[in-house]
C-alpha cells in the first residue's frame, strides 16, 4: 500500500504480536453492500475465514435479507478458497432447498474471474476501509481494529 510522506515512505509489513498477548490473533470481517439503499453491513468474527465461519456469514446475510423481505440475492465473490470450499457449496445448496420449501432469501453466488477485483462493486469500498484502518507504525488491538472497521 502506498502513502506519500515528506520523509521516508511508509512501509506496511506484517507485525507479530508477542507470544504472551492474550488478544485475538486473527479476525474475519465480512461485508455486504446493498447499492439500492447504499447500506453497508459488516460482521466481524474471531478466527480465520475457514471451516464454519463462511457458512455462518452466509446464514447471517440470508437472515438479514429475509428480514428486509428480499426473496433472492446475488452475492458477487472472489475465488478465495473459503468461497469455493465444498462445505460452503453444500451449505448453499441445502440453504436454497430449505428456502424453496419454507420461504426466506435464496443466495445465488456469482464468482468473479481470478485477479479481476475491479469487477466487484464492493472492492473500492474495501480498499477505502483498509486504508482507513491501517496503522503502519504499530499493531492494533483487536477491539481497536473492530472499532475502526465499524467507524
Amino acid at each position: 500500500m502506498s502513502a506519500w510522506t515528506e520523509d521516508t515512505p511508509l512501509r506496511l509489513g506484517e507485525k507479530e504480536a508477542p507470544k504472551a498477548d492474550a488478544d485475538r490473533k486473527a479476525l474475519a470481517c465480512d461485508g455486504l453492500w446493498l447499492p439500492q439503499t447504499d447500506t453497508r453491513l459488516l460482521r466481524v468474527g474471531t478466527g480465520r475465514p475457514v471451516r464454519q465461519v463462511p457458512c455462518d456469514s452466509l446464514a447471517w446475510v440470508a437472515d438479514r435479507l429475509t428480514q428486509d423481505g428480499t426473496r433472492a440475492f446475488v452475492l458477487i465473490g472472489a475465488k478465495a478458497a473459503w468461497h469455493l470450499s465444498t462445505r460452503v457449496r453444500k451449505w448453499l445448496k441445502a440453504h436454497n432447498q430449505r428456502v424453496k420449501r419454507e420461504g426466506g432469501c435464496r443466495l445465488i453466488v456469482w464468482q468473479l474471474p481470478s485477479k479481476r477485483p475491479w469487477l466487484n462493486p464492493i472492492e473500492p469500498r474495501w480498499v477505502h476501509g483498509q486504508r482507513a484502518i491501517m496503522e503502519p507504525t504499530r499493531l492494533l488491538a483487536a477491539q481497536e481494529f473492530i472499532e475502526r472497521i465499524c467507524a
